[in-house]
């Protein structure tokens, strides 16, 4: 990070009254956590960072500056993040610069769009219990496999309604 940019992210912090260092902290943190979960280090430390700024968005240098990484890095972050549905990009009005959004429903998002994956997985298995015989060892257990990704699917659903209005409840519309 430039001294320059140090700089603004330092007061940025200070005048929303956080300390810079609690913030990379986190943000350092909170990727450790999603790494360990299982996502890549890079996209979880611009999705940590996206999270941490108030406004939800930040464009490509803010992000560099911010986690010292390349533009390169960054950009295959955002890649990886929006195939996740994770994160949304933005042209800022009058320029052809980009900004990276992450949204307050990221983790609805991400979770409902899983259902195109589960509902591919449910068919291949499908054609693995035909293919395999369903009174075969490897059939049931093909079979079982895929009873279990069709009460997730529907759990998935069922829960996905309750937090919409759970989430009304306690936030409001948004």
């Amino acid at each position: 990070m430039t001294k320059e940019a140090a700089g603004a992210a330092e007061a940025a912090a200070t005048e929303a009254g956080r300390d810079p260092e609690a913030v990379s902290k986190f943000v350092e943190g909170f990727a450790a956590q999603l790494v360990e979960a299982g996502m890549q280090r890079m996209p979880a430390r611009v999705f940590a960072a996206l999270l941490a700024s108030d406004s939800g968005s930040l464009t490509s240098a803010e992000l560099g500056e911010s986690l010292q990484v390349s533009p390169a890095a960054v950009s295959g972050a955002v890649r990886y993040l929006s195939q996740q549905h994770m994160v949304s990009r933005e042209r800022e009005p009058g320029s052809r610069r980009e900004r990276y959004r992450v949204h307050s429903n990221q983790w609805y998002e991400a979770l409902t769009n899983r259902e195109a994956v589960l509902k591919r997985w449910e068919s291949a298995l499908r054609e693995g219990v035909t293919s395999l015989g369903a009174g075969t060892p490897a059939g049931r257990r093909m079979a079982e496999t895929l009873a279990f990704f069709e009460f997730v699917d529907g759990e998935i659903a069922a829960m996905m309604e309750r937090w919409r209005v759970h989430r009304e409840e306690r936030f409001g519309r948004g």
